[in-house]
């Protein structure tokens, strides 16, 4: 059977009505029982305390039970799709949150399933901070199939359900077993680095990395955001360290003019790029190895260290606890925590034979680029099952509006 066929089969030729949220005979929107707690006030609980974007917090006590829809009441015009929710058992809803559920011929799992497709916008009133009243809400249609026959509409509607929900249930399946595989190989690439790095009691000799036979630091410049050009001489901001490169990069993703770039600090192919100031010290000094051919721009808060060294080991050593541990000595601020290049240069970095960093930047690249293959097949693996999920929900609740079946 196609799946253009799948719903006319599941329907065998039963009517569909549209009928609006209001209709007491097919809805129940709750009139009361939505209070809000103040944060202040709010004891720990197990009670799922609910808002306008999903559970806020947990509480003692409940002001609903069973199974409900939840449609926030205010929340941005922008959105086509608007804030819904599942609530089953015990819960607190606040009164930001409109809660309603299906009579006795009205599965309110379908219920849920068909206003995740719906666009509110119509429906929703105010300006940047759109409102959804009990009185628009009232006015949205729902499919109810074969309303004649309950017992029939409530087994086609049972049947909608069970198919979405294994969707769903597939999805969070193939997510969770996902993400386990991920950690799995991220704590196997972690070991593997940290003993790879570890010359501890071998014929390695261990330098300051500002020792004049290993390399030097020098700090950024004043690049700022508003530097930016479309094209141009590459560049580093000292931010973009953190939320957008790896380990190490080819290429830039942003650039400034040539005329600015006269001026700049410069780091050249092979030096390390590193972010000295950061919120936390766990993030502070993280690193990106510069593998382009052209010279680029580092902003200040930021330095680079240029070396004598394999780009990539130095990298690599940034990543491992034998410089963690060193780093947070010289860490430095309140707020906003920093490392100056005067004490990175005191740090002490292995320096093996040029071939044996050859041969564990071989190695960890392997795992590198398997941790990033998972990293990068996760979403993509969940984009897709959502994309499928997505297509037969729309196939599914796709009833014909009264104008068309007209």
């Amino acid at each position: 059977m196609s799946d253009q066929g799948f719903l006319e089969k599941l329907l065998d030729g039963v009517s569909v009505e549209w009928k609006l949220l209001g209709d007491e005979d097919f809805f129940e929107i709750a009139n009361s029982g939505r209070r809000p707690v103040k944060a202040s006030l709010r004891v720990a609980g197990q009670t799922p305390y609910y808002g306008a974007n999903n559970i806020q917090d947990y509480v003692d006590g409940h002001t609903h039970e069973g199974d409900y829809v939840l449609i926030a009441e205010d929340g941005s015009a922008s959105l086509e799709n608007y804030s819904i929710q599942y609530a089953t058992g015990k819960f607190w809803a606040n009164n930001h949150v409109h809660v309603l559920r299906g009579q006795q011929n009205v599965n309110t799992r379908y219920l849920f399933h068909y206003l995740c497709i719906v666009n509110f916008v119509p429906f929703l009133t105010g300006g940047g901070r759109a409102k959804l009243t009990k009185g628009q809400l009232i006015q949205i249609p729902a499919p109810i199939p074969c309303p004649e026959d309950p017992e029939k509409s409530l087994e086609i509607q049972a049947e909608i359900v069970r198919i979405l929900d294994s969707f769903t249930e597939l999805t969070a399946e193939l997510t969770a077993e996902l993400t386990a595989e991920l950690k799995a190989r991220k704590q196997q690439y972690n070991h593997y680095r940290e003993q790879l790095l570890d010359y501890e009691g071998q014929d390695v000799e261990h330098l300051p990395m500002g020792d004049e036979r290993v390399g030097s630091f020098t700090r950024g410049g004043g690049l700022q955001k508003k530097d930016f050009a479309e094209s141009g001489v590459g560049c580093i901001h000292y931010g973009q360290v953190y939320t957008h490169y790896g380990t190490y990069a080819h290429t830039t993703k942003s650039f400034v003019s040539e005329e600015f770039a006269k001026k700049a600090r410069m780091a050249k192919p092979g030096d390390l790029v590193i972010a000295t100031t950061s919120e936390n010290d766990e993030d502070v000094c993280k690193a990106v190895a510069w593998l382009g051919d052209e010279d680029i721009a580092v902003s200040s808060d930021a330095c680079f260290y240029s070396h004598k060294l394999n780009p990539k080991f130095v990298a690599y050593f940034f990543q491992t606890e034998q410089f963690q541990k060193q780093k947070r000595i010289h860490i430095t601020g309140a707020k906003v925590r920093r490392v100056n290049a005067d004490n990175l240069a005191k740090i002490l970095i292995p320096v093996p034979s040029a071939e044996e960093q050859d041969r564990v930047v071989n190695i960890l690249d392997k795992f590198n680029t398997l941790t990033a293959s998972l990293s990068e097949g996760l979403p993509r693996e969940i984009k897709l099952r959502q994309q499928q999920y997505n297509h037969y929900r729309d196939l599914l609740l796709s009833f014909p509006k009264p104008e068309e079946a007209a």
